[in-house]
């Protein structure tokens, strides 16, 4: 337990999507041991039932079901939470999906899917919350990507829901900056979850390498836990930073894209070790 953590989620109600593992899970169990009111959410309903019980059932934990492509359950959602909770101080919009394929080979329906959840998704839950966080004072937080700062080949989609996501989050800082709210854009690197092996190939990359090759250099690169992750989204969010990385991977890729906008995939590319499909890895 952080004395710095209890000081500022104590009490507080906080909204996590996407809670049945990784970062999402990490939030959940770290916000309950600081004293946080929860209310959890994931289309997984077995791996949120796993939570609730590491958290440890109370009135204090809230948990629902529904798909994030679902815009009248998000907006019932809300009201919900604030019926049953009250107004929401903190909103982490963590839930996400990816596949792996490139753009000619890759239905359209599966880029729309990929869209609907970590894009519209995000906008949706904010848009249903943001009352809720303006009456409190509070901190809508946001999941980008590194893949919101890069294009990388076989991830089109999900680079551009990433991209959008960093877009409309940092809109959105400037339009409530001096309302006292947070908004903040969080890039994660390479986390360990997993996200990429539960992801549909619709098309493996034409570099030679089997899934089985892709998922090994995707754990090469998962570097940082969790439970760090959520550590550092955490220590943000009660800053309110407009931006949060995690890694160093994201500090390392954020910076190259910024230096070398053009010609950054070659770098990254030598910096990544293998052709491999890097991923920040949310749950």
């Amino acid at each position: 337990m952080s004395a710095q953590f209890t000081k500022t989620y104590n009490g507080k109600i906080c909204v996590i999507t996407g809670a049945a593992s990784g970062i999402g899970r990490a939030l959940a169990l770290t916000l309950a041991k600081n004293g946080a009111v929860l209310a959890l959410s994931d289309i997984n309903a077995a791996g949120l039932a796993e939570t609730v019980d590491m958290v440890g059932g109370s009135n204090r934990v809230m948990n629902d079901v529904f798909d994030m492509a679902d815009g009248a359950a998000i907006v019932d959602y809300a009201g919900k939470v604030e019926q049953t909770l009250g107004a929401a101080d903190y909103v982490f919009n963590v839930a996400g999906l990816t596949r792996v394929g490139n753009f000619i080979d890759t239905p359209l329906e599966s880029m729309e899917k990929i869209m609907d959840v970590n894009y519209w998704g995000v906008v949706r839950m904010s848009k249903a919350f943001i009352d809720q966080i303006l009456s409190n004072k509070g901190t809508l937080v946001n999941i980008s990507s590194v893949f919101g700062f890069i294009g990388y080949s076989g991830q089109a989609h999900y680079c551009a829901s990433k991209f959008a996501v960093r877009g409309f989050t940092e809109t959105l800082a400037q339009e409530l900056a001096g309302k006292g709210v947070g908004i903040c854009s969080v890039h994660p690197g390479g986390i360990a979850t997993n996200i990429a092996r539960n992801a549909v190939a619709d098309k493996l990359p034409d570099n030679g390498l089997s899934r089985e090759e892709l998922d090994a250099g995707f754990d090469k690169m998962a570097i940082t836990s969790p439970k760090k992750a959520a550590s550092v989204i955490l220590k943000g969010a009660a800053k309110k930073k407009r931006r949060i990385l995690i890694g160093g991977d994201a500090r390392f890729i954020s910076l190259v894209s910024r230096l070398f906008p053009v010609g950054y995939a070659k770098i990254i590319e030598k910096y990544s070790g293998d052709k491999v499909i890097l991923s920040d890895n949310k749950p």
